[in-house]
């Protein structure tokens, strides 16, 4: 069982930035595929971004590449969500999510993280 806590959500004004991080703790495979969802009020949640935890392999939704990146700490295992440029449009509530492979389906969530963008 893999468990999941995320931080460094908050207020930030348009065009700021702000690292997300998602701590992860139990047991994991190099294999695992770490992943960031957001769900904005009254919309489904939306994939973000991906990473391979071995290979370091990103994947990005076309409105944030450029302006976000993802990548991992082995060591520290800890996932880090770095947006940039931020725009109203991405205020939601963040949640980062693992999966065995990247062909399985995500299995474990963590609680979520508001992050808010004012215009």
């Amino acid at each position: 069982q893999v468990q999941l806590v995320e931080s460094g959500g908050g207020l930030v004004q348009a065009g700021g930035s702000l690292r997300l991080s998602c701590a992860v703790s139990g047991r994991t495979g190099s294999g695992y595929h770490m992943g960031w969802f957001r769900q904005a009020p009254g919309k489904e949640r939306e994939f973000v971004a991906g990473i391979t935890w071995s290979s370091g392999r990103t994947y990005y939704i076309g409105s944030v590449k450029g302006r976000f990146t993802i990548s991992r700490d082995n060591a520290k295992n800890v996932v880090y969500l770095q947006m940039n440029s931020l725009k109203p449009e991405d205020t939601a509530v963040y949640y980062c999510a693992v999966r065995v492979s990247v062909v399985a389906e995500y299995g474990s969530w963590g609680q979520g993280t508001q992050v808010t963008v004012s215009s």
